[in-house]
């Protein structure tokens, strides 16, 4: 698609799991002869609002086969993230239509909120809080009051799963704190010197981190059984997606006290239903955040440079950080 003259319409489908209000969007909607944004689009609804649309803009709204055969005038679709498991991709080749994701836009956010949980764990952070609230050390009779342990990073190994750039980011962290980085070769990937098979790394470290995709080779990684060769004494780290852990393993080994504790960004669903293993009863030492950890103003406001990047090199003819 050549020529700036030419319409170029969008639809942003859910354009508020940006919360935009404090980014600046211009860069974007400069784009675009015309852009409809919705604050969020039920599956039902999105061919209809596509009609006549040359791009879709999306953050975790799915794209399938149906919604391509639905939709003759697309021709792009912009993802708002990273991961793309939400967009058939397959269905995207064969109706022609490109897509494009962003890429390291949260690296540093991603690696600071996991290196937070991990702290906040090794801190007993909220128990001291809780602690502070209650009014105990008002009534301490010493000026500290160590009712739960710190433990000291610095000595301790880091596992490392997918060592890209927020895995490498997080890696950087690590060994300023002192600690020893181990990366682990994923499933389906050749072993090379510095790197540790899963299986064998996995009983050596004390904190394990995930940074990598969800694929059909990571799904489940942490099952029970892999969980069960870790230290009594581990931490596991997950910014990256929730399904990569048997999250119904994961609570009972926690409940069992078989690793030290867990700090999680992301769950299987999400939101998660009422119902979700991990958000039952009082599961000693789980940190869960609302997937938050990409968030940072910095950040979604480098998803806005990337989308308005990879439309306007769509536009000119020579497409980039293209996934299909």
């Amino acid at each position: 698609m050549n020529g700036v003259n030419e319409t170029f319409k969008a639809v942003f489908l859910d354009y508020d799991s940006l919360y935009t209000e404090d980014l600046d969007t211009q860069s974007l909607d400069g784009i675009f002869t015309h852009i409809e944004r919705y604050p969020h689009s039920e599956y039902s609804r999105i061919a209809d609002r596509l009609q006549g649309a040359d791009a879709a803009i999306v953050s975790d709204v799915a794209i399938d086969a149906q919604i391509f055969a639905a939709v003759p005038s697309l021709k792009l679709v912009l993802v708002a993230a990273t991961g793309t498991d939400q967009i058939d991709l397959a269905a995207a080749r064969e109706h022609g239509v490109r897509v494009c994701h962003c890429r390291d836009y949260a690296t540093w956010s991603l690696a600071q909120h996991a290196f937070s949980l991990l702290l906040a764990l090794t801190n007993n952070t909220v128990n001291y809080h809780t602690l502070v609230l209650s009014g105990a050390w008002q009534q301490a009779a010493s000026f500290c009051l160590p009712h739960f342990p710190l433990i000291q990073l610095a000595g301790k190994t880091l596992g490392i799963v997918g060592y890209g750039a927020s895995g490498q980011r997080m890696a950087q962290i690590g060994a300023a704190f002192g600690m020893r980085v181990m990366i682990a070769t994923l499933p389906g990937r050749s072993s090379s010197d510095d790197r540790t098979e899963l299986d064998t790394l996995l009983p050596l470290v004390d904190v394990l981190s995930l940074h990598c995709p969800l694929t059909e080779d990571t799904r489940h990684l942490l099952n029970y059984q892999r969980l069960a060769l870790m230290k009594k004494e581990a931490f596991i780290i997950n910014v990256a997606r929730g399904a990569i852990i048997d999250e119904r393993a994961l609570a009972e080994v926690l409940q069992n006290g078989q690793i030290a504790g867990a700090g999680l960004d992301v769950l299987s669903n999400e939101p998660p239903p009422a119902d979700h293993p991990l958000l039952q009863g009082d599961i000693p030492h789980l940190l869960i955040t609302p997937h938050v950890a990409w968030s940072s103003r910095a950040a979604r406001q480098g998803v806005i440079h990337q989308l308005a990047e990879n439309a306007r090199a769509f536009r000119s003819g020579e497409p980039m950080r293209v996934v299909a």
